[in-house]
């Protein structure tokens, strides 16, 4: 379930993310009820049926709940990766195109929610699987400058996505984004690694992939996400 508004008097209009296609919207008939509003919740997870006349017609869902995830509203930072995730799956993704793959992975990582010691570096490792499925993906395997593999790649160009070793950076280093050894799969991701991680993913996600979309400006639940998060390292 990604979003969901009111539609007439007592219905509702709600997009949700499938397997097989993809982003979908339909109406909900009595989805503003006291009985059926509560399910229509960012994050939960439903079984649906849609039917309609015609193909291209919004059509009409029936509904039923399969797992709720509420347990996110309680604490601040998993509410905003919720929010997060719903926001840029709405954002990035066309409708009635399927994408298994991604679709896989945003299941599991909601799933973590309720552990937020583990859902920071899961989220940041589902932001760079959004950029390969919308077609930004990153390629971190050689350093673009030397050309071959390195065991110090510790840039990524803001330009090509393309990691960047140290010995290959040189004077432009200033220049490039920061590739922590997190965004490699290696090492125990401290939190200030992920933040980092971020700043990377964040680039690429507001100056490659929104751009394509229409220079549409990235949801602010990523930005209220990175915030949270950012805070609560400064907090200790």
């Amino acid at each position: 379930m990604l979003s969901s508004r009111r539609h007439g008097e007592s219905a509702a209009i709600i997009e949700v993310f499938t397997r097989d296609h993809g982003r979908h919207a339909g109406v909900v008939r009595g989805g503003a009820s006291r009985k059926i509003a509560p399910i229509l919740q960012p994050g939960a997870q439903l079984d649906v049926t849609w039917r309609a006349r015609l193909e291209d017609h919004i059509g009409s869902y029936t509904v039923e709940p399969l797992r709720s995830r509420a347990g996110a509203l309680s604490d601040r930072q998993a509410l905003a990766g919720l929010n997060a995730v719903t926001a840029l799956l709405l954002f990035a993704l066309p409708e009635r195109e399927g994408h298994p793959a991604l679709y896989a992975r945003s299941e599991a990582l909601l799933d973590l929610l309720d552990d937020q010691d583990i859902w920071p570096l899961a989220y940041l490792q589902w932001e760079l699987a959004l950029l390969e499925e919308t077609g930004f993906g990153l390629d971190l395997s050689t350093c673009a400058v030397l050309g071959h593999q390195a065991n110090d790649l510790s840039f990524v160009s803001p330009r090509s996505g393309r990691a960047v070793s140290r010995a290959g950076a040189g004077d432009w280093a200033a220049k490039l984004l920061p590739l922590p050894p997190c965004l490699l799969g290696h090492g125990p991701a401290p939190d200030e690694e992920i933040a980092e991680g971020f700043r990377t993913t964040g680039h690429f996600l507001r100056d490659h992939l929104a751009p394509a979309l229409g220079h549409k400006p990235l949801p602010e639940a990523r930005a209220r996400f990175v915030d949270v998060f950012t805070r609560r390292i400064a907090a200790g």
